[in-house]
């Protein structure tokens, strides 16, 4: 991935959004959104190097969602109260991270630059590869903290900006857009469960002003397959992304991680959440039409950049 065109892009468009007076009284949110493996923790340090560097100069605050995972107790919790959800039996969706912490985290962000003091907030960590690629929330470290004051705070993760929808609609995607695969491990009754999870998420989103969506190019075939183990899938590539950030991983910690197979099925569970939630980045929770009280705040200040398959950067359009 050459993240230099997608980096200057994205960065352009902060600086574009960023208010001319300093110091600033609140920190600039961003919400980074991108599939996984599609390079959003790596951009996001790219991101953090150049607006930091002359002559930007600015003081940013970086995390990630993942960070937010519920500790891997918490998390087997979780799987034994819903047996029968595959979609909760590990990290990744709506309803496995913690909300009150997530909130905690961003209010002392958003208030960092109070009275002009040097306040600090320690941030969460996740180690992924834990648990034999389970994962658990690591003990809270001064070393990985945010100081004030701060210009910029900027947050990635996989399902930004997600929002819950209605129960008719909900039905009716299940019925057009879900294939046999998926409806063998999955039922509709556990995309519900997860969309009432994904109604508290809403406290976290209220809190960006601006976002910035990575989507990969669509497939050339004019009739994609939903399947994501089709080469048709718009959402094949995730597969392919997620398992070379996997042995990237595995390479430089000694091997700790999932296997392929695990790997595949840890994609297979996410799949679902983009097929029925991930529009709510541009309309906003729990309805059928867009209305000026639902639609995000960040609408008309944001960016869509389009990647293809080595991630390389392809397009972009502000929405």
């Amino acid at each position: 991935m050459d993240p230099r065109p997608t980096t200057s892009r994205i960065a352009a468009h902060i600086l574009s959004r960023l208010p001319t007076r300093s110091p600033l009284t609140r920190p600039l949110f961003i919400a980074l959104q991108g599939p996984q493996g599609s390079g959003k923790t790596y951009l996001t340090s790219r991101l953090s190097t150049y607006l930091s560097s002359p002559p930007h100069n600015l003081s940013l605050a970086t995390l990630s969602l993942d960070d937010l995972y519920l500790p891997h107790q918490q998390l087997r919790a979780l799987k034994e109260r819903y047996p029968l959800n595959r979609l909760l039996a590990g990290r990744g969706l709506p309803g496995t991270h913690d909300l009150e912490l997530g909130v905690r985290i961003l209010q002392g962000l958003r208030d960092i630059n109070d009275d002009g003091s040097r306040n600090e907030v320690l941030l969460p960590t996740f180690e992924k590869s834990l648990h034999n690629g389970e994962g658990d929330r690591l003990p809270p470290s001064p070393t990985h903290s945010a100081k004030g004051p701060l210009d910029v705070i900027l947050m990635e993760g996989w399902c930004m900006g997600f929002s819950a929808i209605a129960s008719d609609e909900l039905d009716e995607r299940w019925e057009e857009r879900v294939g046999g695969e998926m409806k063998r491990w999955c039922a509709v009754e556990h995309v519900r469960e997860v969309n009432e999870m994904l109604k508290g998420y809403e406290a976290l989103w209220a809190f960006f002003d601006v976002f910035v969506r990575i989507i990969p190019s669509p497939p050339p075939s004019p009739t994609p397959s939903l399947d994501p183990h089709d080469p048709t899938s718009p959402y094949a590539i995730i597969c392919k992304w997620r398992l070379e950030q996997e042995h990237y991983m595995k390479a430089h910690n000694g091997g700790m991680g999932m296997s392929d197979e695990q790997v595949v099925s840890f994609v297979d569970r996410y799949i679902p959440g983009y097929i029925f939630f991930s529009d709510g980045i541009t309309r906003g929770p729990s309805v059928t039409t867009i209305t000026q009280k639902n639609t995000p705040r960040w609408i008309g200040k944001s960016l869509r950049i389009t990647i293809g398959e080595e991630r390389e950067f392809v397009g972009e359009e502000v929405f």
